[in-house]
């Protein structure tokens, strides 16, 4: 029933247009926003250490303990973070915590709320989509309405196809038949989303811990507050545009060649491949002379996860299940990646403390080291690598027949003419 509705054959079938530019914009705004949060958090860090926690009496910029930056890391940012009171403190006679740091985190901060507005402004001008108003409101005539304007095509439904669809058995999230049909899928992406933000966040929230490990940035002694930002700015930029953007294009250019399963499957894979290269020889790296293979080794876990499970993981789930329930499915699995990023977010933070209790922040236990957390990241990505195997493919097919749809109006048709021949001959 589902693929005889002319909206959504319709909407198929429809060439690339504005409406489409306007859907990826508005939702690329968000991922935007995300990333922008994510990226910026470790300059946000820093700054407050040097402002919020300078000592007068030590030689060296001020930091964040290791609890307060764990629960600056997992919140990331709070509404109108920008706006918190002006510190107490007093420039350092070196000069290593100049004034101007104070304005610079609220700026950056600033900057990440402009797209999340933008993204709420322009999707209340969209109409809902196509499918929830036909299949979910079971509304046939009003998607047919929305989409004759969005697409410029005229779209009329038919009366008797808008009332079967009303008809039509459904079966909710906690039923036995969703948990027969989809059960599993359910899990592979629940769990391939949280072992996927467990390491992606991970590795960014700490990109400045782990350049200062292998000796890539300066000692923080060395710079005052703003340069030693400029100078973890110019490093995570540099790996952005040599691994995280190159990852995604490839993604973009190859999704509908291979295949989601093939790139979910072979991300999760170098991943590990690409830790594990970290981790084994850690020391090698960590020795003067050796951080550029290092970087490049580290560029290829990004370009890896972008060509990879930490594009196909938010991808998938809006894909493979019914209409009625796609947006609490993939809600449920992009809540599992969140939960993911924000438990390890404090596990990294303590799990990266150096092995040497003199080298620890006072007050806190000595960690298992940067070497070991990517030994356990790398173990996160082979546990993704095995749920994958749970996550159907998605290449080629349309919605309705991804999440089983068809075969709901397949079984009617078939029970109905079952029933017309079981009726006696008068």
């Amino acid at each position: 029933m589902a693929r005889e509705l002319k909206v959504l054959d319709a909407l198929d079938a429809a060439k690339t247009q504005w409406y489409h530019f306007t859907a990826v914009v508005i939702a690329g705004m968000g991922f935007f926003t995300d990333a922008y949060d994510l990226f910026s958090i470790s300059l946000v860090t820093k700054l407050l250490g040097r402002i919020y926690y300078f000592n007068p009496s030590s030689k060296t910029p001020g930091s964040l303990p290791p609890n307060v930056s764990a629960a600056v890391n997992g919140v990331a940012f709070c509404v109108a973070s920008r706006l918190a009171s002006r510190s107490a403190y007093k420039d350092d006679p070196a000069g290593s915590t100049v004034p101007q740091a104070d304005y610079a985190w609220r700026v950056v901060l600033m900057f990440g709320a402009i797209p999340a507005l933008l993204s709420y402004y322009w999707r209340t001008k969209m109409p809902e989509t196509a499918r929830y108003t036909a299949l979910v409101a079971k509304n046939a005539e009003q998607a047919a309405s929305d989409m004759t304007q969005v697409l410029n095509v005229e779209i009329v439904e038919e009366p008797e196809q808008a009332e079967e669809l009303a008809r039509r058995e459904q079966f909710g999230l906690f039923s036995r038949q969703f948990a027969m049909r989809h059960g599993l899928h359910l899990l592979g992406t629940t769990v391939c989303w949280f072992t996927l933000d467990i390491a992606f966040y991970s590795q960014n929230l700490f990109q400045k811990d782990i350049y200062a490990a292998v000796n890539w940035l300066p000692k923080a002694e060395t710079m005052n507050a703003l340069e030693e930002m400029f100078k973890i700015s110019r490093a995570q930029t540099l790996v952005a545009l040599c691994g995280t953007i190159p990852g995604y294009w490839f993604t973009v250019f190859f999704i509908d060649i291979i295949g989601r399963f093939a790139i979910q499957l072979g991300g999760f894979f170098f991943m590990t491949a690409f830790m594990l290269g970290l981790a084994v020889p850690y020391h090698h790296w960590t020795t003067p002379g050796n951080h550029a293979g290092f970087v490049v080794m580290y560029a290829f876990t990004f370009f890896f996860a972008n060509f990879g499970p930490n594009s196909t993981t938010f991808i998938v789930p809006a894909e493979i299940f019914p209409a009625r329930l796609r947006s609490t499915c993939h809600g449920i699995s992009a809540a599992a990646g969140k939960a993911g990023a924000i438990i390890w977010s404090f596990g990294f933070l303590y799990a990266a403390q150096s092995t040497d209790p003199k080298k620890t922040d006072a007050g806190y236990p000595p960690g298992i080291g940067v070497r070991n957390s990517l030994f356990m990241l790398a173990g996160c990505n082979v546990v993704g690598f095995f749920f994958t195997f749970l996550v159907p493919e998605s290449k080629g097919k349309s919605l309705e027949e991804l999440s089983g749809e068809n075969e709901d109006e397949k079984a009617s048709e078939t029970s109905a003419a079952a029933d017309y021949r079981s009726i006696p001959p008068a």
